[in-house]
């Protein structure tokens, strides 16, 4: 985990408590919206990442109000200070490390079979 916290802290260049948080949440969407054998491969080469999802899944009613969906995981991240092209340098490093960790193939699979997430491919 702290190898892709610091890639993201690095590469988009926010907070690592904050990337910590990104982390949780999007893979908590892949987790919910996306192929769950691809996702759980992924998450499987993440050590931390279940501990990641639970801490961000702790909003518990707020998070039920806002529905699910791609558009909830960006009321999410924007609640953490990140902008739109903050987001999108998220999604396309948290891709880069996907592929790194379970291939391109697996996580093409994962983009592709998640509704909405092609767009930040």
């Amino acid at each position: 985990m702290d190898e892709l916290v610091g890639r993201l802290a690095s590469k988009a260049g926010i907070d690592r408590a904050v990337a910590e948080k990104t982390i949780g949440i999007v893979l908590g969407f892949l987790r919910n919206e996306g192929p769950s054998d691809k996702v759980q491969a992924l998450i499987d080469q993440i050590p931390g990442a279940e501990a990641a999802i639970a801490a961000s899944s702790g909003n518990g009613g707020f998070a039920k109000l806002m529905g699910g969906g791609l558009m909830a995981v960006g009321t999410r991240l924007m609640a953490l200070g990140l902008g739109m092209s903050e987001i999108q340098n998220v999604a396309r490093e948290l891709f880069r490390f996907g592929r790194d960790k379970i291939g391109a193939d697996q996580m093409g699979e994962i983009i592709s079979g998640t509704p909405g997430l092609s767009q930040f491919a």
